[in-house]
């Protein structure tokens, strides 16, 4: 199995999520999307955030994955992703089914026209154990960057552990809950390789002693 971590932005840095049902649909089209089968009737199938906390509405038993994706957070203006692919060609399929089918979304909504994402998507090759054991936290982290007391997580600044991972505990829109064995959106989520290494011991652990130089070489961002 090949591992890859994958980002996009919202051109020149916009604004990718501006409420709660912007970020449901791009959840939603997680789902959606990643099946062999064309996605017809998406609209009708999204109704605003009718997502439910233990998963998406109308799953079907007649669907053939072409990407697992076990793990994930949506910023503000950017997306992390962190994907394998069930099938030859998947990741590259899945990328542009939901980048395009998010960008139509997006368009339809807020009347506007042309290139929603910042070129093309960038993902890098997790080729080494480094990577491998920092990325997942590297990724769920993100969103305490909005934490004051956190945001200098990255340079091993955390005023409260404690409240950092309670932040993270709440923010919705990452598989971090679903980590925590909190139901979040883990019709989505595959979660057996990270299992057993993202629990709430190790998480405070990394959160103790953050350690990102190993990985920055490689991060996309």
């Amino acid at each position: 199995m090949e591992l890859y971590h994958v980002l996009n932005r919202g051109v020149e840095k916009r604004t990718l999520f501006l409420d709660s049902r912007d970020y449901a649909r791009f959840v939603h089209d997680m789902y959606e999307f990643n099946d062999i089968k064309p996605v017809e009737n998406v609209r009708r199938r999204f109704n605003g955030e009718s997502i439910t906390m233990t998963g998406l509405r109308n799953p079907s038993l007649d669907r053939e994955q072409i990407v697992d994706i076990h793990g994930w957070c949506l910023m503000k203006n950017h997306y992390h992703l962190l994907l394998s692919e069930k099938l030859e060609g998947g990741l590259s399929l899945f990328m542009r089914k939901l980048n395009v089918g998010y960008a139509n979304y997006f368009n339809e909504r807020y009347k506007r026209s042309g290139t929603l994402f910042q070129g093309r998507t960038k993902k890098k090759h997790i080729d080494s154990d480094a990577y491998f054991l920092h990325i997942l936290n590297y990724i769920h982290f993100n969103p305490l960057d909005y934490l004051r007391s956190a945001r200098r997580w990255r340079e091993r600044e955390i005023i409260s552990e404690k409240s950092a991972l309670e932040y993270l505990r709440k923010y919705r829109w990452s598989s971090f809950p679903d980590y925590m064995g909190k139901k979040n959106f883990p019709s989505i989520l595959t979660a057996d390789l990270f299992q057993d290494t993202c629990n709430e011991k190790a998480v405070m652990s990394y959160l103790h002693d953050i350690q990102t130089s190993p990985i920055r070489p490689y991060l996309l961002e």
